[in-house]
């Protein structure tokens, strides 16, 4: 018999949803029989899968040692240790939620099993600090809760807590916070620009396509707002707002609009792109998520209503803006914060 007592980021969340990631090789079909059989037990009862789980809740399996073994995977984060990754930059910190900066080159998330990404470096820093310890340390990790692509540098949220990843996560779907990027792009862009399209994703490429109608089920409806920052006459520096957040979606939107970005090897110009690999070493884009601005939240996360955090550009990035002449007025500031 195993006796699991729920901790503060395990409650929350239906029964059913927190046996699946406590035994991730069980079938659904085994988890739901084995409630209905009262193999396993809520507080001494038996409950249904759809139960909300409560802080100090106890969830008995009356099963055998293989049984649970079978079921249970191993997991190697359990030994994680944040010396074997580069620090995190930390740009505000609570208990429920971490803002970073992350460098390019990075992945969000995994992409193959083998990877190391974000998320990992997170999980080995919460293991660290002492927060990731209770009776089924399986049943929630920290994750990230917005992604940006592997050479795409700057903001990215994390979730600590089951309620900061929920909250987190919602309030990034509703689209209530706003995300704004530094990018240099290809030629003068001279006005703010509010434009619109349709996005279709090409699986097998992992390339998308940007057209003003939709071409079939599967396109989706995106929005980019730029304006200019500063500009030499051949590039111009662009802060840019992601109204909706779709794969690719700067990258390919602007080089659709005829602008792409520096250094962007999927969706950019290669005669512009070498032009600055060899003058300063650039191998990834000029795309910097600097800005988070949190909308009014009412309830447990009200603290965060209206707060702003900001990212400063990568050193590579200034040098090149200064080595082109260009100096914005305002640049990320690298606000910050912890609890």
């Amino acid at each position: 018999m195993k006796e699991i007592v729920i901790q503060e980021n395990e409650a929350g969340q239906r029964l059913d949803k927190f046996l699946a990631k406590w035994m991730p090789l069980a079938p659904k079909s085994f988890i739901y029989k084995m409630l209905r059989k009262k193999n396993i037990t809520w507080n001494g009862k038996k409950a249904e899968g759809s139960k909300n789980l409560a802080v100090g809740d106890v969830i008995c399996l009356w099963l055998s040692e293989e049984t649970i073994a079978k079921f249970t995977r191993e997991d190697h984060l359990e030994d994680a240790d944040s010396g074997l990754y580069p620090p995190l930059d930390i740009l505000y910190e609570d208990r429920h939620i971490l803002v970073l900066n992350k460098p390019s080159g990075v992945l969000s998330q995994k992409a193959k099993p083998d990877d190391v990404s974000m998320v990992e470096q997170i999980i080995a820093y919460e293991r660290e600090k002492g927060r990731m310890q209770g009776e089924s340390p399986q049943a929630f990790r920290p994750s990230v809760c917005n992604r940006l692509d592997r050479n795409t540098s700057g903001i990215l949220i994390a979730g600590v807590s089951l309620s900061g990843l929920q909250t987190m996560s919602e309030l990034l779907r509703e689209r209530s916070i706003h995300k704004f990027y530094y990018c240099l792009v290809m030629g003068t862009v001279s006005r703010k620009q509010n434009v619109e399209g349709y996005l279709s994703k090409n699986s097998a490429s992992n390339r998308v396509s940007i057209t003003k109608q939709p071409t079939d089920e599967t396109s989706r409806m995106i929005q980019t707002v730029y304006k200019p920052v500063a500009s030499n006459g051949s590039v111009t520096l662009l802060q840019v707002l992601l109204v909706t957040g779709r794969p690719h979606q700067i990258r390919a939107h602007l080089a659709s609009e005829g602008h792409p970005i520096v250094g962007d090897e999927k969706y950019g110009n290669h005669r512009l792109n070498e032009r600055y690999r060899k003058k300063y070493g650039l191998t990834s884009q000029l795309l910097h998520a600097f800005r988070l601005v949190f909308p009014q939240i009412t309830g447990e996360f009200s603290y965060l209503s209206g707060k702003e955090i900001e990212a400063p550009l990568p050193g590579q990035f200034r040098t090149i803006l200064e080595g082109e002449g260009i100096f914005p007025d305002k640049t990320a500031s690298g606000k910050t914060g912890r609890e």
